[in-house]
């Protein structure tokens, strides 16, 4: 009798007491939410550089959203067109070098700006140093004694050429094509002959021997193998019935900068 009379106290109340195990009918369930704002640890580095993610439904796939334009003032907006590391850049500066008509397959899902931009403004300083450079030894070769100054100009006049060449050439393709019903990018364009810059600044570097048949060789090699790139290029891409007189005019234009380069920065 004692016994019982114990065991009916209620004891949860008391200092030290365990509450009681809530039975699985009464425990409260926790649901998760499908779409909660959480992060993606460690930052996803093989998305393009992406960094942290927000979980997201099975309709982004993981890929880049499309809509990375915020305005053309906006920095963020030209982000995307420098996204590629050193192994990329170096690929395509050897596919320039070698031309085989696979370059825009090569950039179709990442043109970037970052080799127009590097390789015009690399262009811009070694003809304009090296051709003062050339045109010294030439000085002194004919003549020894005759006086000769740095000729600032050049630098000038190498960066009106190689920035004017570089952007507005690939735009004036690009609104022919579309006229001629072509779905090129402009963005292609520009990162396609920016590359064809490359074979330009290897060959200045060559242009400075104070032999004038040899510059003459090595201008004439410069603009067919920079013709030959640009031209084979917009061959394999570019789908157009009549696309001759194209080819011809971005074939002179690549071998009249070859010859325009010899003939102002390294007489």
């Amino acid at each position: 009798m004692a016994d019982s009379s114990y065991t009916s106290l209620p004891t949860s109340h008391l200092p030290g007491s365990v509450p009681a195990v809530i039975t699985e009918g009464k425990a409260p369930v926790i649901q998760q939410d499908p779409e909660a704002n959480l992060q993606i640890f460690p930052p996803n580095t093989g998305g393009g550089g992406r960094g942290y993610q927000t979980l997201t439904g099975p309709s982004d796939g993981g890929q880049q959203s499309g809509n990375n334009w915020n305005g053309a003032f906006s920095i963020s907006s030209y982000t995307q067109y420098f996204n590629v590391d050193t192994d990329d850049v170096v690929n395509r500066l050897t596919s320039s070098l070698y031309p085989t008509g696979d370059f825009f397959r090569k950039i179709e899902s990442n043109p970037d700006l970052y080799g127009l931009i590097w390789i015009s403004t690399t262009l811009v300083f070694v003809i304009a140093s090296v051709g003062n450079c050339g045109t010294y030894l030439m000085s002194k070769k004919d003549n020894s004694t005759v006086s000769w100054s740095f000729d600032v100009s050049y630098f000038q006049v190498s960066a009106i050429a190689v920035y004017g060449y570089v952007f507005l050439v690939p735009l004036g393709f690009y609104l022919l094509l579309q006229y001629f019903g072509s779905r090129v990018g402009l963005v292609h364009l520009w990162c396609m002959w920016g590359y064809s810059l490359f074979i330009f600044i290897v060959s200045s570097v060559l242009l400075v021997i104070p032999v004038d048949f040899v510059r003459w060789v090595i201008t004439l090699m410069t603009g067919i193998a920079s013709a030959a790139f640009v031209g084979l290029n917009l061959r394999s891409h570019v789908e157009l019935n009549e696309l001759t007189i194209v080819l011809v005019a971005a074939c002179l234009l690549q071998f009249a900068l070859s010859i325009f380069i010899k003939s102002w920065f390294f007489h």
